[in-house]
């Protein structure tokens, strides 16, 4: 039976290559209805237009529907693809911009930047999963909404009971740049990798072609060799350039490149543009470029020149509902609470790690060994703060967010702490709860 599916977020700059992928995906995963769905009516009546055209050009038909009305959203879909942004761009600019005028890291998802950003992220997305409870009990959430392991952990105490299977495909950029760089065929793969969102370490990569584990050689050349990013834009280039760092010292492991704002963060904060962060650079790119590309077709013209296609973005949350509707038992880095899945660490933290998908859900993959000490440490330290931060959310209590911000470890003392959460709080008024 064609599946019923919802994007929320719908006038999200990555919709078009979701959509392009599900096209691509007809014969594992037909579907008769996608609805675009998202607060802000401007953007997604933009990405209406683009979709309706890129469907028209790969001749299917599939129906559209773009809305801003929960209800007419949600009702009996069978899968929703959530990558909402609560707040847009024009916060994410905040959750950058003022910490660096504190002399530390702004960032999305890293830092006290992407605590500003769970706070809000946590309110808009329970609230949406309240409708989804309401309208569509028995659909599957796959879920792209930042920060992870926050929006996890907020979802597994309010709604212990709903069906969602929490996804990064960061780990998929890592390995594909890996293969890119040095000649690699990644398909061969059987991956461990451990830790939390945006914060983690590969502890094998083991090539079924040579039947041996290959990171010690990845290492080797990582450090040797470095990445070849030619094909990347300037910032994640430069990223990619410190995670060669990153490996350079602490040789053990490969590690998330998002680590960086946490092991480096003076050299995050000293390369800054305080005036121009990556908000920016999305504003007047990705942005930028869905309004033009819309506009385009509005009038007709030189429709040749739009240019989306699937990606891996689109892919990988494609193939984990391919793996649930068909029962395949496919392996995915996913986002789910330990309980013991990593024997030394807390059992209530939330961790990325392997898992198996089935028609059944997520079934986490055990490590069977303990992890580090060092690794051990960054993770308890930044589980603790996070959970602290839910805890702000939940009891609207000051005292929790200012204990969560000073434990984060891109902060260096409490006072800083407190002059950066008093002034996203101002900011945020409209978008997190009353903090008191």
């Amino acid at each position: 039976m064609d599946k019923v599916i919802t994007i929320a977020g719908g006038g999200s700059g990555y919709t078009p290559g979701i959509v392009l992928t599900l096209l691509k995906n007809q014969s594992d995963f037909s579907i008769s209805e996608i609805r675009l769905y998202d607060i802000d009516n401007v953007r997604n009546s933009d990405m209406e237009v683009i979709i309706r055209h890129l469907l028209k050009k790969e001749k299917s038909n599939i129906r559209l529907v773009a809305t801003i009305d929960p209800q007419e959203a949600f009702e009996s879909v069978d899968f929703i693809f959530s990558q909402i942004r609560v707040g847009g761009i024009e916060m994410r600019e905040f959750d950058e911009k003022i910490p660096l005028k504190y002399g530390i890291v702004g960032q999305e998802t890293c830092g006290v930047g992407g605590f500003s950003y769970g706070l809000r992220s946590m309110k808009g997305f329970l609230e949406m999963v309240g409708y989804i409870q309401k309208y569509a009990p028995d659909a599957w959430i796959l879920n792209y909404t930042n920060p992870e392991t926050i929006i996890s952990e907020a979802v597994r105490r309010k709604f212990p009971e709903i069906k969602i299977v929490n996804a990064c495909d960061q780990t998929i950029a890592i390995e594909e740049l890996i293969a890119h760089s040095f000649g690699y065929d990644r398909r061969n793969w059987i991956t461990n990798y451990y830790g939390l969102n945006h914060f983690g370490w590969y502890q094998s990569i083991y090539d079924i072609s040579k039947k041996k584990d290959i990171m010690p050689e990845i290492i080797e050349k990582i450090i040797t060799q470095g990445f070849k990013t030619d094909h990347l834009d300037l910032s994640w280039a430069k990223a990619f350039k410190l995670m060669e760092r990153m490996v350079t010292d602490f040789p053990e492991h490969v590690p998330n490149n998002y680590l960086e704002y946490y092991l480096y963060p003076n050299l995050i904060v000293e390369n800054a543009d305080p005036k121009y962060t990556r908000a920016n650079e999305i504003m007047d790119g990705r942005l930028k470029k869905i309004k033009e590309t819309a506009n385009l077709i509005r009038s007709a013209s030189s429709l040749e020149d739009v240019d989306y296609d699937s990606d891996s973005h689109g892919q990988y949350i494609v193939d984990i509902a391919v793996s649930i509707l068909n029962n395949l038992n496919r392996r995915f880095m996913l986002i789910v609470p330990n309980k013991g899945a990593i024997p030394n660490l807390r059992e209530d933290a939330v961790v990325e790690i392997p898992c198996y998908v089935n028609s059944n859900g997520v079934e986490p993959i055990s490590l069977r060994k303990e992890i580090p000490d060092f690794h051990k440490g960054l993770m308890e330290a930044q589980v603790a703060s996070e959970k602290l931060l839910v805890d702000a959310f939940f009891e609207n209590s000051y005292q929790k967010a200012l204990q969560a911000f000073t434990l984060n470890q891109s902060v260096p003392n409490a006072v800083v702490a407190k002059k950066v959460l008093d002034e996203l709080m101002e900011k945020n008024v409209d978008y997190w709860v009353e903090l008191t």
